[in-house]
């Protein structure tokens, strides 16, 4: 199995063509492969959210509205970015806990460039973008210089961030955006999507390639499956670290820049009280989808179908005007079941060899 989930290797492309000679082995095979696909999370996820989008179109009036819908895509679209920002540093094997303190910060520092510094909304983006690349690599700088784990590190950098950012800010936020760019997050296409989802599918596809077709991620995932096996076989994999935090940073800023062009404000309680409010849904996306906490393996396809899974039970769940707290609590026993699930799931496939 590669390392996006998908079951299929050149090798076994060529065996399903040798079939048509052999059709008793080609057979078994094609049920093999059936089987992997049907256990694999992708599918899973997308079963789920076809069974979970009937029940609430059924029991949740208002739920297939175009209003509904449209919240819901934007919604999606900023859950699956703060998904993709923990997942590639769990690629790693480590951690980011400081995922929403960057994203309130680059969001902050956005709205300053273009609101006080009166740069262009697109020199203000550039700008803050890079700020989010300079705060991830410097998590990036500190877990390699110390050699901490990367949950203290980032556990400590969060409270940092934020409070540097509450000081320098003095706890205000920036409502004189530029119109453009408060429009394009209120902007419907077709009456129902937000441009907000296809650029995060744009990211979507950025990210597949770049683990799939580049060196640079292929040695991030070599190095996160085995560290010392990747340093014996020359590959840096302090640097490695530096870039995948590095990423992060830049990941969690463009979700906090599409949540400003979304509400039109940058505000320093945009993700809460440190930024906690993002580090569920940052977590569930990734689990959810496949990505092995241990490092060494990512599926972007499987955190966004997370993500978007995570969306689609609280919007249900809110119209059925369930608390937020219970919201919340169904989240984390969700987190829990996947962890578990996957474990299942896992066994079953090793005492099958079909791992």
């Amino acid at each position: 199995m590669n390392n996006f989930g998908s079951t299929q290797s050149p090798s076994q492309d060529v065996g399903i063509l040798d079939d048509e000679t052999s059709p008793a082995p080609g057979s078994g095979r094609l049920t093999q492969q059936l089987r992997r696909l049907l256990l694999s999370n992708e599918f899973g996820l997308l079963a789920l959210i076809i069974i979970f989008s009937i029940i609430f179109a059924i029991v949740t009036p208002g739920f297939t509205s175009s209003f509904s819908l449209f919240a819901m895509g934007r919604t999606a679209a900023v859950n699956i970015i703060i998904g993709f920002s923990m997942m590639v540093v769990i690629v790693s094997g480590g951690l980011n806990l400081s995922v929403g303190s960057i994203g309130v910060c680059v969001a902050m520092g956005g709205g300053w460039l273009m609101q006080v510094a009166g740069f262009p909304w697109y020199l203000g983006v550039v700008g803050a973008l890079a700020l989010g690349a300079m705060i991830g690599a410097l998590n990036g700088v500190l877990i390699v210089k110390t050699g901490l784990h990367s949950f203290i590190i980032t556990l400590a950098t969060m409270s940092i961030f934020f409070g540097v950012m509450i000081f320098l800010t003095q706890a205000g936020s920036f409502r004189e955006l530029p119109p453009e760019y408060v429009t394009f997050g209120r902007m419907k296409i077709n009456g129902v999507v937000s441009p907000l989802l296809i650029v995060t599918l744009v990211v979507g596809v950025i990210l597949a390639v770049f683990f799939k077709l580049t060196t640079a991620g292929r040695r991030l995932l070599a190095a996160g499956a085995n560290p010392d096996a990747a340093e014996l076989s020359g590959i840096r994999v302090d640097r490695t670290i530096i870039l995948c935090h590095a990423m992060s940073g830049v990941l969690a800023g463009i979700a906090g820049l599409m949540l400003v062009s979304r509400t039109g404000a940058a505000i320093p309680s945009m993700a809460g009280q440190l930024g906690q409010d993002w580090l569920l849904p940052a977590f569930l996306g990734p689990v959810l989808g496949g990505t092995l906490l241990t490092g060494g393996r990512a599926s972007v396809l499987g955190t966004l179908l997370g993500a978007f899974l995570v969306t689609l039970l609280t919007t249900g769940l809110l119209l059925l005007q369930v608390g937020a707290f219970w919201v919340q609590t169904c989240l984390g026993l969700l987190l829990l079941a996947a962890v578990l699930i996957d474990l299942l799931r896992r066994s079953y496939l090793a005492r099958h060899n079909l791992i």
